[in-house]
C-alpha cells in the first residue's frame, strides 16, 4: 500500500469510503454487514487505514454499520472520518445534537477527521452565517479533541469554494473534492486544486471514477490505452491520473464489492503518475466524452437577456445533468436560483443567440433543460 504524509500521520493513498457499501436486493437502506466486514477486515489487512462515512449514506444506516465493523479494530490503528450533514439546510440548527449522535452511532469518542459536508451553492451563505454557530462548534470540538482534524468538501463551484476559504480557510486542514480525469477541466477541478494549492490546503479526492463511469470505456478509447500502457486496467488509469496530481493525500473510492476492492488496492501497491504522452491522450479522451455544449463563458449573451438568466452558468449545469444522466449537482445548484432566473424562465425570444460567437442554440438548450429538471 502506498501511504502519503499528512502532519504527523502516515494515511493509506487509498481510502475506503462507505457511501456504495454492498446492499441486499439493491435496496440502499439495506447495508449487508457480513459482506461489509468482509470487505473492511480485507482492506485492513492490506493497509488501509482510512475509512469514510456519512450521515446521510445509505439513509443514516453507513455510520451505523461501520461503527459497528470497525469496533473490531485497536482504534489507534485505523482513522475515521464523517461529516456534518449541511446539505440538508433542517440541520442547520442542530450541529451539536447531530455530532453527538454521530460519537456514539461510529462507537468512538473522537473523529481522526471532520468535514463539512458538500459545501455548495445551496449552503454557502448559510454554512457562513455565525447565527449558526457551525464553524464556532466544529472549532471547539477540536479543542476539545473530539475532532483531531477540520476540513470541508465541496460539490459547488469555484466562487462559491473561493467564499468558503476566504471565510475559514486558515482552519482548514484539508478539503475533499471531486476529482477524476474528466472532471479536470469539465467541473473545473484543475482551478480547484491550484486554489488549494494557493492555500495550502492537502487535498482529499472523492468520486475518481465518476460514480463507476470512468471503471470502462468505449473499445476506441480503451484500446488508445491499453497500447499505452497493455498490462494497466482501465479503472487504474483513472487512479493514475490522481497520482500524477501533486498534493493529493488520500483518494476515496467507494467500493460496493470485494472485487472491486481488491483491484483497487493492487492498483495503489505502487505509485505510477503518468507520462506526459499518456496524460495528454487521457485528457483527449475526457473531452470526446464529455461532449457538451460549447459555450467559452464570453457573457455576451447576458447582456441581451430580457430575463437576467445566467446563461453560461446555467449552460454549465445542463452540461454537467446531461452527461450524468440527471445526478444531483445541478438541481442542488439551482436551489440557490430565483425560480425568475431558472432554465424555465426562458421566453424563447433568442436575443442571445444573435450574439453568441459559438452559435449555440441557447433557447432550445434551456427548454431542454426546463424539460430535463421536471
Amino acid at each position: 500500500m502506498v501511504y502519503k504524509e499528512f502532519q504527523d500521520l502516515k494515511l493509506s493513498a487509498l481510502g475506503m469510503g462507505a457511501m456504495r457499501l454492498p446492499v441486499i436486493d439493491g435496496r440502499d437502506e439495506e447495508i449487508d454487514e457480513a459482506a461489509t466486514a468482509k470487505m473492511v477486515e480485507y482492506a485492513f489487512n492490506q493497509g488501509i487505514n482510512y475509512f469514510d462515512t456519512a450521515w446521510g449514506y445509505h439513509a443514516g444506516n453507513s455510520e451505523l454499520v461501520m461503527g459497528r465493523v470497525l469496533s473490531k479494530y485497536p482504534r489507534e490503528k485505523f482513522y475515521l472520518a464523517t461529516k456534518f450533514p449541511g446539505y440538508d439546510l433542517e440541520n442547520m440548527t442542530k450541529v451539536e445534537e447531530i455530532f453527538d449522535k454521530q460519537l456514539e452511532k461510529c462507537q468512538v469518542s473522537y473523529f481522526d477527521f471532520y468535514l463539512f459536508h458538500n459545501v455548495c451553492e445551496m449552503n454557502i451563505n448559510e454554512y457562513l452565517d455565525e447565527q449558526y454557530g457551525i464553524y464556532d462548534y466544529l472549532m471547539k470540538q477540536k479543542e476539545r479533541g473530539r475532532i483531531r482534524h477540520l476540513g470541508f468538501s465541496v460539490h459547488g463551484s469555484y466562487d462559491v469554494m473561493k467564499r468558503f476559504l476566504d471565510a475559514y480557510g486558515k482552519d482548514m486542514e484539508f478539503c475533499q473534492i471531486q476529482l477524476n480525469y474528466v472532471d479536470w477541466d469539465f467541473q473545473e477541478a484543475k482551478a480547484k486544486v491550484d486554489l488549494l494549492n494557493e492555500y495550502k490546503i492537502p487535498i482529499w479526492v472523492m468520486e475518481p471514477l465518476r460514480g463507476g463511469m470512468l471503471a470502462s470505456l468505449s473499445l476506441e478509447n480503451e484500446q488508445k490505452l491499453t497500447a499505452l500502457r497493455p498490462k494497466e486496467e482501465i479503472p487504474a488509469w483513472a487512479f493514475r491520473f490522481l497520482q500524477s496530481i501533486p498534493n493529493v493525500v488520500v483518494t476515496l473510492s467507494g467500493m460496493s464489492n470485494y472485487e472491486q476492492l481488491e483491484k483497487n488496492i493492487h492498483t495503489f501497491e505502487s505509485e505510477e503518475p503518468l507520462n506526459k504522452e499518456e496524460m495528454e491522450t487521457l485528457l483527449g479522451i475526457a473531452d470526446s466524452m464529455v461532449n457538451g455544449v460549447p459555450c467559452t463563458a464570453c457573457r455576451y449573451c447576458t447582456t441581451h437577456c430580457p430575463q437576467g438568466i445566467d446563461i453560461p452558468s446555467m449552460l454549465k449545469l445542463y452540461n454537467e445533468h446531461k452527461f450524468t444522466g440527471g445526478g444531483f449537482i445541478a438541481p442542488m445548484a439551482l436551489m440557490a436560483v430565483p425560480e425568475d432566473k431558472l432554465p424555465s424562465a426562458c421566453v424563447g425570444c433568442r436575443s442571445c443567440e444573435a450574439v453568441c460567437p459559438q452559435q449555440i442554440k441557447i433557447s432550445e438548450k434551456l427548454a431542454d433543460f426546463a424539460e430535463m429538471l421536471k
